[in-house]
């Protein structure tokens, strides 16, 4: 590691920043005889490097060497593959995840489900629990909600992707979901990233709409960190300053991250948007700034939902959405995965198949 100290450092400071390197195990020697540039060499940790980049006397790491983070990618390791019931993150396939911000009624729930699984989704989104602004708006039918989203999921043959907001609810969640959600609002909430990394469920990381991506990197890597290797990055949009759209896609940082990590990296063109009619072309973006799949918001009758009305998505604009994904992604190089009809999800068949 090459380190950049503090201007001006007297004999005494100097020699107490070297002193803690070598108690971390570090050998260390000035750059070309200067005073505030210090080569670092020594066990390549993670840990090392932070106790170090928050060292008051330490202006900032230059270069950290061999360091690396679990989320980093390396030319020797594999692009990590996600498999969440019929879907597949990474590697090469794209998938889609689609369905109502949250769940309304069972019935609804089926239809829509029915209807995004034979459009081609492979996992169905829903909300159980809903961060909302206000806390007079709905928030979700809780356990309730958990319990239609697995009848459906029996009904159906979709797989679920649902939100989980609570420690305490993370066992009840992962029981159903065949991916688990963490939501911009709870991006650093670190408790319950350490919670999910021993839930047993693959898990979809949204980006906090405030966070920076070295930030949501960081969040990834307490999943990883604690044992769960099976990590989606969703990018849904940062807070800009202009009202046209509800948030700004980042389709920069989703470039950006598929090459500084292994991980699959979605968008969610529905959150970024706000509106229906946007959703369409920040999809392709998504997608061509190198997105392994995406999260859309779907709803039979969007005038009629519960929360996120304007975003959702009708079922026919969906249809053509995901058709000019396929388009799309085929144009890349890339495979799209959807589900197998019920009369092909049997014993014979890998439960997979591929347009």
């Amino acid at each position: 590691m090459l380190l950049r100290l503090q201007a001006g450092l007297q004999d005494p400071q100097l020699e107490s920043i070297l002193a803690l390197c070598k108690d971390l195990g570090l050998t260390t020697s000035f750059l070309e005889g200067r005073r505030d540039l210090v080569q670092v060499d020594g066990p390549a940790d993670p840990r090392i490097l932070v106790r170090l980049e928050g060292h008051p006397l330490v202006r900032n790491v230059i270069d950290r060497g061999d360091v690396r983070w679990q989320v980093d990618a390396d030319p020797d390791r594999a692009e990590t593959v996600v498999t969440a019931g019929h879907a597949r993150f990474g590697g090469g396939w794209v998938s889609i995840a689609a369905g109502p911000c949250a769940v309304e009624d069972e019935a609804r729930m089926t239809a829509i489900a029915r209807d995004v699984k034979e459009r081609g989704a492979t996992l169905l989104r829903g909300g159980a629990y809903k961060p909302r602004t206000s806390p007079y708006a709905f928030q979700g039918l809780g356990e309730v909600g958990l319990e239609i989203l697995a009848r459906v999921k029996a009904d159906v043959g979709i797989g679920i992707v649902t939100e989980v907001m609570d420690t305490r609810d993370v066992d009840k969640v992962a029981a159903v979901a065949d991916m688990v959600q963490v939501g911009a609002r709870n991006m650093a909430n670190y408790p319950l990233l350490r919670e999910l990394a021993k839930c047993g469920r693959p898990v979809m990381l949204k980006r906090g709409f405030g966070a920076t991506v070295s930030e949501f990197l960081g969040a990834a890597e307490y999943l990883l960190e604690g044992g769960n290797p099976n990590v989606v990055l969703c990018e849904r949009g940062v807070r800009g300053f202009d009202s046209v759209t509800r948030d700004m896609l980042d389709v920069g940082a989703i470039a950006h991250l598929e090459t500084a990590t292994h991980l699959p990296v979605i968008g969610d063109p529905s959150h970024a948007a706000g509106r229906a009619d946007l959703v369409p072309n920040l999809a392709r973006a998504a997608l061509a700034a190198g997105a392994d799949g995406l999260m859309v918001e779907v709803h039979d009758a969007p005038e009629e939902a519960r929360s996120d009305a304007g975003q959702a998505l009708s079922m026919a604009r969906f249809g053509a959405l995901v058709e000019r994904s396929r388009a799309l992604a085929e144009l890349l190089g890339k495979r799209v995965a959807v589900c197998p009809s019920s009369s092909e999800d049997n014993a014979d068949r890998i439960g997979m198949e591929f347009a």
